[in-house]
């Protein structure tokens, strides 16, 4: 069965004060989404899409797009790539966008982008984070089982190993009752202290750093993309169509078709250390980070052969 690797990079970055996605940061110049890619390749994914800004095909493709399509799946297959663009032609015909807005509008928009080009199950996930092999081994299995509707899968990380000393990140802290996601509560302003603490800054409350989180690490059955739609449209028509600085986010979606009963999602768990760039002050961390993984044999000096 194809699988595919639904990659969303078209964020702007603002925190981190770049294009982070785009940021050579592995000791061979690799950009943090070709360990992604690496990593979901040996594990059996067939296809990669790419959701960028319209402005990045042409970057993208010279980074990893293009050696991509030379290589082959696990299968012998050659794996296949495409590109998804997130703007604002792809909005419904029904609604304008105010004219201060000039962000994104989220997760759950850039998903949709990707509507003609994924027809297979697929894993979503951020440019620029790294998630590890175990989380695309446990998906591959996982998604490769799943019913054609009603189910879904994430991939759950220890908050305490997801928050940053430079500044808040926002995370999806989640609910778990056996294996089950019972609910998401998107909390935006998160800091985690020189003493391990962690607090939500806007709700001025202590944070259990044993906490499992959303890194928007999905898995999907192409029938969720008529419900994106559905959900998208109804977040424009309400205030989120209104807010200029409004977004349409994939946690707070699936906390809410957990709660009306119409979604069950299944979380996997990693072995693997999840880590990322939301400030540059992280860079170097991350940096280190690869080239230990390097060092013990994780990758091969080149990922792109």
């Amino acid at each position: 069965m194809k699988v595919s690797l639904v990659i969303m990079a078209a964020g702007l970055g603002s925190r981190y004060g770049g294009s982070k996605q785009v940021d050579g940061i592995g000791p061979g110049g690799e950009i943090l989404m070709e360990y992604s890619i690496y990593d979901a390749l040996r594990a059996g994914f067939g296809k990669v899409v790419f959701i960028i800004k319209p402005e990045m095909e042409g970057l993208v493709r010279r980074l990893c797009g293009d050696y991509l399509e030379r290589k082959t799946a696990g299968d012998g297959a050659p794996v296949e790539v495409a590109y998804a663009f997130q703007d604002f032609s792809s909005l419904p015909a029904f609604y304008a966008p105010p004219p201060e807005r000039t962000k994104p509008f989220g997760t759950v928009h850039a998903l949709l982008c990707a509507a003609d080009v994924v027809h297979e199950p697929c894993c979503v996930i951020n440019a620029d984070d790294y998630y590890g092999i175990d989380a695309y081994r446990a998906m591959y299995k996982e998604l490769t089982g799943l019913p054609a509707a009603g189910k879904a899968a994430m991939v759950g990380y220890l908050l305490k190993n997801t928050a940053s000393l430079h500044g808040t990140v926002s995370r999806g802290i989640c609910t778990v009752e056996d294996g089950r996601l019972r609910s998401v509560r998107e909390t935006k302003k998160i800091q985690l202290f020189s003493d391990g603490t962690l607090r939500d800054l806007a709700a001025d409350r202590l944070l259990d750093p044993e906490s499992t989180v959303s890194m928007n690490y999905w898995g999907f059955m192409p029938s969720v993309f008529p419900v994106l739609e559905d959900y998208f449209a109804r977040f424009l028509q309400g205030e989120g169509g209104r807010d200029p600085q409004s977004e349409c986010l994939l946690p707070i979606m699936v906390d809410d078709l957990l709660r009306a009963g119409e979604l069950e999602v299944s979380v996997l768990r990693s072995a693997d250390k999840w880590f990322g760039m939301t400030y540059r002050e992280d860079r170097e961390t991350v940096a280190e980070e690869l080239r230990t993984l390097h060092q013990a044999g994780a990758y091969p000096e080149n990922l792109r052969k």
